[in-house]
């Protein structure tokens, strides 16, 4: 077999390293950090993060999707409850996340239990959205095969009619879920291929069990 030309693209990570002694206390305030620090260097799409799922067969499926928020407690992210993810978050709650910095040379991943937020988070959420945004969440029927972009284009502007003039309600089927995170893994790339990854995996009453792996 010949060699394939994406063979030989590598990076020799070189910006940060990281130690047990940088770390947070807490691995949410970590990643807060993180984020931080990628807006702070204008890293493209900052709060995108691959989300995993798992569908009634056991084959994985994955997505990008934007981060909304932090908490204390998880990651908060929109969607429409019926779309595949939808569906799967329906059949097993088991998520996990990856957010991927290439500028900051750094990757954190997150394995947790993915619940809905309260209603009332949802509905203040979606009335922050750009009105074409919230008119979209009525016209598109996320994840469903159509016949082409001409079926969507008459639903949203049946939508548009619909609500002309009033507030756009957010629809039963969209709304916000929330990962609660039991294991997260913070990964700095390093010289030579010896990267820095550190993990807080989830104990008893709550406290945060944090150790290094090999690379």
């Amino acid at each position: 077999m010949s060699q394939s030309k994406f063979s030989n693209i590598r990076n020799d990570y070189k910006r940060h390293s990281l130690r047990r002694d940088n770390l947070e206390c807490l691995p949410l305030l970590q990643l807060k950090k993180w984020l931080e620090e990628a807006v702070d260097t204008e890293h493209t799409e900052p709060t995108a993060m691959t989300l995993a799922t798992v569908d009634a067969t056991g084959q994985p499926s994955q997505r990008v999707v934007l981060l909304k928020d932090i908490s204390d407690r998880g990651l908060s992210f929109f969607t429409n409850f019926l779309s595949k993810k939808g569906q799967h978050i329906d059949y097993s709650p088991k998520a996990s996340v990856n957010f991927f910095w290439a500028m900051l040379e750094r990757q954190v991943r997150l394995d947790g239990i993915i619940a809905k937020l309260p209603v009332e988070v949802s509905d203040a959420y979606f009335a922050s959205r750009p009105r074409e945004s919230q008119i979209g969440a009525w016209a598109s029927p996320q994840s469903e095969r159509i016949q082409d972009s001409a079926y969507l284009d008459r639903r949203f502007h049946e939508y548009q009619e619909k609500f002309e003039g009033i507030e756009v309600p957010r629809p039963s089927h969209w709304g916000g879920y929330i990962l609660l995170p039991h294991r997260i893994e913070f990964w700095q790339g390093r010289p030579g291929r010896m990267h820095d990854r550190f993990v807080y995996q989830l104990a008893e009453e709550a406290d945060w069990d944090i150790f290094r792996l090999a690379p």
